[in-house]
């Protein structure tokens, strides 16, 4: 089970507390809010940078792995945030 603080901007999952950075507490928030939906990285952009994406997937990808350090048991096997190949994450609790 994941928690997300919104006040700490904070999650809790598998028995560990990790601090996010504002963009990745954005990026999760968004994501969770929306369990099962699969967003493009540049939808992801929109929300987190509000404004126009441009080259953004490396930058996507690099916040997701980041997110999946502190919420997956074996990030490089995730279980919550997905990657659908070709049209992008989702969040799956």
């Amino acid at each position: 089970m994941i928690f997300l603080n919104i006040k700490k901007h904070s999650v809790s999952a598998n028995g560990r507390n990790s601090h996010l950075t504002p963009k990745e507490f954005q990026i999760l928030h968004f994501l969770m809010a929306h369990p099962d939906r699969t967003f493009s990285p540049e939808e992801i952009y929109r929300h987190a940078w509000q404004e126009e994406p441009f080259e953004v997937r490396p930058i996507i990808s690099v916040h997701i792995r980041h997110i999946r350090e502190k919420i997956e048991v074996n990030p490089s096997h995730p279980v919550h945030v997905n990657y659908d190949m070709g049209m992008g994450y989702r969040f799956t609790a």
